[in-house]
């Protein structure tokens, strides 16, 4: 009688390889890559132009978009390198489409690589890219309820910025909602507040990231 047997095997096996190939690569140069993840409109690239002055780290950034290069021009107006990895649909971006894009890219010196991926709570968080932390972005205009709606997102996350606290008075957000249901997520996560607008908590980002920079140091 014919038997059928069940072979489960990742979808994702052979981009999973290239993340870890990625990984390893950027290790042994003592590079941090730092994959930021958010909805459109969470001010991903406004924290990375803020991000990018006068820093003590040298960065270079991977732009995620399904279309346009107009994000890769804002950071490219900083004088930091930038290469634009356009989807064409896609709603997140994959370890191979990194990889390509970190091969047009001068190295030699870089302390940090910096992944903005495609706009979307949902699919980039499912995706390595060989990146050390994730990290989810949230702005007040989208609501306190986000971290329970996307939970795995914020439970994966190593550090989650809610942006936009310029607008919290203005749009009554409630911000204890917010941080309760992310602690609960993940009581691991590095807690920020910031505005890109004013340049509240910019400071205590970028001390995030310089720690994270010194704890990559071969």
């Amino acid at each position: 009688m014919p038997r059928r047997i069940a072979i489960q095997r990742s979808v994702m096996a052979a981009d999973e390889k290239i993340a870890e190939k990625i990984r390893k690569d950027l290790s042994k140069r003592g590079v941090l890559m730092l994959n930021l993840i958010g909805s459109p409109g969470s001010g991903k690239t406004s924290l990375l132009e803020w991000t990018l002055k006068d820093t003590l780290f040298r960065s270079v950034v991977l732009e995620g978009d399904v279309a346009t290069s107009r994000d890769a021009e804002r950071i490219a107006r900083t004088g930091t390198p930038v290469v634009q990895i356009n989807t064409r649909g896609g709603c997140h971006l994959e370890a191979n489409l990194v990889e390509k894009a970190l091969e047009g890219l001068e190295m030699d010196g870089v302390d940090v690589v910096f992944v903005e991926n495609v706009g979307n709570l949902v699919c980039p968080a499912e995706f390595d890219l060989g990146e050390d932390h994730k990290v989810a972005l949230c702005s007040v205009p989208e609501g306190p309820d986000k971290p329970l709606k996307y939970p795995h997102l914020f439970m994966r996350a190593e550090a989650v910025l809610l942006t936009k606290v310029d607008l919290l008075e203005l749009l009554g957000f409630d911000r204890d909602l917010f941080w309760k249901d992310v602690k609960e997520l993940n009581p691991r996560a590095e807690r920020l507040e910031v505005s890109a607008l004013r340049g509240d908590g910019m400071s205590d980002w970028v001390s995030l990231v310089q720690s994270w920079v010194r704890a990559k140091r071969p």
